[in-house]
């Protein structure tokens, strides 16, 4: 099971590689669904550690909806995230009419070069999930859909999330469940949805309160969790 978590922090990001994580979402403004992280952050954060870090380009939180400047401003963050050195991008992006933006998606992939693509939960808002995914199907450089099925949670998202899993089966893409995880059902959803990524932030911090630290031993026992 591949596991990513979120990190705001380098101390996050060094806590989460100690712990076993695989892979990093480097975020900012946690609380607003995860925002783009400054040029030196995302640098320290490479630095620090030795598993990927996608990172989020995101430029606001009011919607999944930008203009061309604000696309033009994304594209700008996907080349300097390149060439720091980041593994990966996590972007989405909808039409006011919760299509997805494939002229906006277009946009910034043709800076992603190289990269590793996650298309973020933008894609829970869009109007039909299955289409969507078909859309995304279309592009070689988008690896993940991270996505709760559709729901407020991974767990109410189940069956959409089993059913993305097998459209994609024997793909480029993979989908990798989130929203709502914790340790004690994120075992349970893999099974039942049969995904072989999950994502993971509150339920992997201290006092499960998404401003404190990662915890290490948290994430070494969800790792762990699907090693029985």
């Amino acid at each position: 099971m591949i596991v990513e978590v979120i990190a705001t922090s380098v101390e996050d990001a060094k806590r989460a590689e100690l712990g076993g994580a695989d892979r990093l979402e480097l975020i900012t403004g946690i609380l607003e669904g995860g925002l783009t992280p400054s040029w030196g952050l995302i640098e320290a954060v490479v630095k620090a550690v030795s598993i990927p870090v996608n990172v989020m380009v995101r430029p606001h939180a009011q919607s999944f909806c930008y203009t061309q400047d604000e696309c033009y401003v994304m594209r700008e963050d996907v080349r300097v995230i390149r060439e720091i050195g980041a593994a990966g991008i996590v972007i989405g992006m909808l039409t006011d009419d919760r299509k997805l933006d494939v002229r906006g998606l277009e946009m910034l992939l043709s800076e992603a070069d190289g990269l590793d693509v996650t298309f973020h939960r933008a894609f829970d808002e869009a109007n039909d999930q299955l289409a969507a995914a078909r859309i995304l199907l279309r592009y070689p450089q988008v690896r993940h859909i991270l996505t709760s099925g559709g729901q407020k949670n991974a767990i109410e998202g189940a069956e959409c999330i089993a059913n993305l899993v097998q459209l994609t089966e024997h793909t480029q893409l993979s989908i990798l469940a989130g929203s709502g995880l914790t340790l004690q059902n994120a075992k349970g959803l893999a099974e039942k949805t049969g995904v072989s990524e999950i994502h993971v932030g509150t339920g992997v911090r201290e006092e499960g309160q998404a401003l404190r630290y990662v915890d290490a031993g948290k994430v070494r026992t969800l790792k762990n969790s699907f090693l029985g």
